[in-house]
C-alpha cells in the first residue's frame, strides 16, 4: 500500500510531513516546537492546521503566517 505523504508547513518552513493513513493522517514533527503533537493521528487535515496555529500562540504571541499542506512525492 502507497501511503499519501504531505509536507507540513508554517509560518514559511516546514516543519513535519502529515501521511494518510486509515482514519486520517498521522502527523510527525521535524520541528521541535511542534514535538507534542509528533505521532498524534487527526482526522482531516485542517486539524493539523488548527493545532499548530494553537501551539504557536502558546509559545509565541505573534501572529504567524498561514499554514499549508503540499503534496510530497
Amino acid at each position: 500500500m502507497i501511503h499519501q505523504r504531505f509536507a507540513v508547513e508554517f509560518d514559511r518552513r516546514t516543519v513535519g510531513i502529515a501521511v494518510r493513513v486509515p482514519g486520517g493522517f498521522m502527523f510527525y514533527a521535524s520541528d521541535p516546537r511542534f514535538e507534542p503533537i509528533d505521532g498524534r493521528l487527526f482526522r482531516r487535515a485542517r486539524a493539523i492546521e488548527r493545532q499548530l496555529k494553537k501551539i504557536a500562540r502558546k509559545g509565541d504571541r505573534r501572529h504567524a503566517a498561514p499554514t499549508s499542506l503540499s503534496f510530497a512525492a
